[in-house]
């Protein structure tokens, strides 16, 4: 690899045509500075520069390697600045609009990721349904979102996505444990237990299955995952949910999750947000960075 100090020797011999004068600019010496390019020169195998009593001229190689130098100092200098940026966060305020699942436990460890590194920088947190975060990432009211990613919205750049598909969430002890997949007529003679999202009738699931031939019974309607998570454990139903939100007791074998077969749920995808239309601060980005590694290490098919 070609070093760093060559790069800044070659793009002002370069830039004034001279190695006597790049000396000046770079406070070094002349010699210094041909010893360099002659060393890189030898390596490379061909000249770069063609030397003549007024000073020297770039050969075709050097042309080349003269795009690829200026290339890679900008990039330097613009990750340069990144960092500076970055290491210089102190203080300022993260909102984020969630789907409640993602709160309950990848959320939280991402936002305790993001506060080991910066500890002044507050967040707020508010749970809402899919289409309500996508607009609020899209009107500016939320800096990033968590949603399902049903369609695209054309105010909201989407930075990670992770498969989320559906399946039941029910005890080990269950009839239906222990399955490698169910379809809804399967589940369709057990109580469910499902969040208030389903209310409305406009819901990801009640589009998939209202016009099944087999009607799904609910039990329990709670606007809290955490009741409806205590219901399942209970043995007062089965949930219909993605993983996300029942990770951790699908891990400790609390729950069990079972694939259901079913084309609509199966494509389901959360995603992270934020607006199109403004500039993503390096504290946004780290934010979006600890929730995507977050996402990254949950198997949510299985």
């Amino acid at each position: 690899m070609i070093h760093s100090i060559f790069l800044k020797y070659f793009d002002e011999v370069a830039r004034h045509r001279s190695i006597r004068k790049a000396a000046l600019v770079l406070n070094v010496s002349s010699t210094s500075v041909n010893r360099k390019l002659l060393s890189i020169e030898k390596r490379l195998g061909v000249p770069l520069f063609d030397r003549t009593p007024e000073g020297v001229e770039l050969t075709a190689v050097g042309g080349i390697l003269l795009e690829h130098c200026r290339k890679t100092l900008h990039d330097y200098e613009r990750t340069k600045i990144l960092i500076d940026d970055i290491r210089d966060l102190r203080t300022g305020h993260i909102t984020i609009f969630t789907v409640d699942s993602v709160s309950v436990a990848c959320l939280p460890r991402a936002m305790n990721q993001f506060a080991e590194t910066f500890p002044d920088i507050s967040i707020s947190v508010t749970t809402a349904q899919p289409e309500d975060v996508t607009h609020a990432v899209a009107e500016g009211e939320a800096d990033i979102g968590i949603a399902f990613s049903f369609s695209t919205h054309p105010d909201v750049r989407i930075l990670s996505e992770k498969s989320a598909p559906f399946g039941i969430i029910l005890r080990p002890d269950h009839p239906l444990a222990g399955r490698a997949s169910v379809t809804v007529d399967d589940i369709a003679a057990y109580r469910l237990v499902r969040t208030i999202d389903a209310r409305g009738r406009n819901s990801i699931i009640d589009q998939a299955i209202n016009t099944l031939a087999s009607p799904l019974s609910t039990h329990v309607f709670t606007n809290t995952l955490h009741l409806a998570k205590e219901m399942i454990l209970a043995n007062q139903g089965i949930g219909l949910y993605t993983k996300i939100g029942f990770y951790d007791e699908t891990e400790r074998g609390a729950l069990q999750f079972v694939p259901l077969l079913q084309e609509t749920l199966n494509n389901v995808r959360v995603a992270t947000m934020v607006s199109s239309s403004s500039a993503v601060d390096p504290a946004k980005r780290l934010m979006c960075d600890a929730i995507g590694r977050e996402m990254s290490r949950m198997r949510l098919d299985s």
